[in-house]
């Protein structure tokens, strides 16, 4: 089969017109690395760049030198400014941003009453999908901070919920045109219209219902929540669906990040197709940890023929220990044979894909040199 187009990622990251590359991927294959080495490469190219990582793990600031990520953007030191650029990196923190977007969007007395509300509070740390509402909503607001920085680099979650933020906008509003919803919000709606007194009276026994089961107390605590939110709702889902415009547009792009590993491609697949489907800006395919063979020249059979030969004449130590690198040898060339073709695989149900081979380094990331030892090799370099 032709060889897939390559990836060039300094293209990528120096062209100006990108504000906003999205890794993603399954969990385990190097992503957040991958996002870190893209943003550290790019800022020392000269780009003014904010990293954000949608990932509970810590690996990011470790990497970038820094004792703790929080919700606020924090300068990477140490890295190289003579080409004006800059990197600043930060972790979500869905509940502060889901405060932040309740302080700014509501009257004083009524952001006090939201943020106060126990079913908020539990709604805003631990509710589905809150963490991929917040995403969107932070990362249209460092969108919005452009006097600040030119490239966003967006680490998203593991697995497939890497892209359930795509879903954010769509799965908000049919949270709040849902039925229960509905139902929730509906007596404070209904009151004093006449016309609406036989509807009340069928809400005023699902609600006896609902206390029965929810306890009157946290009944009254969710209706408050919602018809405080009712109106501010609104402006967070119009602000969603700009972001999800944002996303669509030329000026991103989506990497997808993969191991050399059945599991791993196959989920790559599902978010090529998935984002190919949407209309999605892809750049291509990052295949992390690639196993590579110095002396590619030597067979694995061949290997192993000579450890067997040298074994057979119970020669010196040095022969045994010579025997044990070449069955090393013959076993690093067959797992790299077994990627390639993985990876093969992968861009023949994908033809047309750019795709970049990234080595395994034998170590883990954890300090700048490395993330630009992983920058030259994303870049081929």
């Amino acid at each position: 089969m032709p060889a897939p187009p390559r990836l060039d990622v300094d293209r990528l990251i120096d062209d100006p017109s990108i504000g906003i590359v999205v890794c993603c991927g399954s969990g385990g294959v190097g992503k957040t690395t991958t996002a870190a080495a893209l943003a550290l490469r790019a800022a020392e190219a000269g780009r003014k760049v904010v990293v954000l990582t949608i990932d509970p793990a810590r690996r990011l600031a470790q990497s970038l030198g820094l004792t703790q990520l929080d919700n606020t953007p924090r300068p990477v030191h140490a890295i190289d400014t003579s080409k004006g650029g800059s990197l600043d990196a930060m972790m979500l923190d869905m509940k502060r941003t889901f405060d932040e977007v309740v302080i700014a969007h509501s009257e004083p007395e009524k952001a006090e009453q939201i943020l106060a509300n126990p079913f908020y509070q539990a709604v805003s740390s631990s509710f589905a999908g809150t963490q991929e509402y917040m995403a969107m909503e932070k990362l249209g607001q460092l969108k919005a901070s452009a006097e600040n920085w030119d490239l966003i680099v967006v680490d998203t979650p593991p697995s497939r919920s890497a892209l359930d933020f795509l879903d954010a906008p769509n799965r908000l509003g049919s949270f709040l045109d849902g039925r229960f919803i509905r139902l929730l919000t509906a007596p404070a709606k209904a009151s004093g219209r006449a016309g609406l007194k036989v509807f009340g009276m069928g809400v005023q026994l699902v609600s006896s219902t609902m206390t029965k089961i929810l306890g009157g107390q946290m009944l009254s605590d969710v209706q408050t929540f919602v018809n405080a939110l009712d109106t501010m709702f609104g402006g967070f889902r119009e602000r969603a669906d700009e972001t999800y415009r944002l996303l669509s547009e030329d000026g991103t792009a989506f990497l997808v990040v993969a191991a050399p590993e059945r599991d791993a491609l196959r989920e790559a697949s599902f978010f090529v197709d998935r984002l190919e489907a949407d209309g999605m800006p892809l750049a291509g395919l990052v295949v992390n940890r690639i196993t590579r063979v110095a002396a590619s020249g030597l067979t694995p059979a061949r290997a192993q023929a000579v450890a067997e030969s040298l074994e057979d004449g119970a020669g010196p130590r040095s022969a045994t220990n010579a025997a044990g690198v070449l069955r090393l040898h013959a076993s690093l060339v067959r797992t790299a044979e077994r990627q390639r073709e993985l990876a093969d695989g992968f861009s023949l149900g994908h033809p047309g894909i750019p795709v970049v081979h990234v080595p395994a380094l034998g170590r883990d990331v954890h300090d700048l040199e490395g993330l630009r030892e992983v920058g030259d090799a994303l870049s081929g370099s």
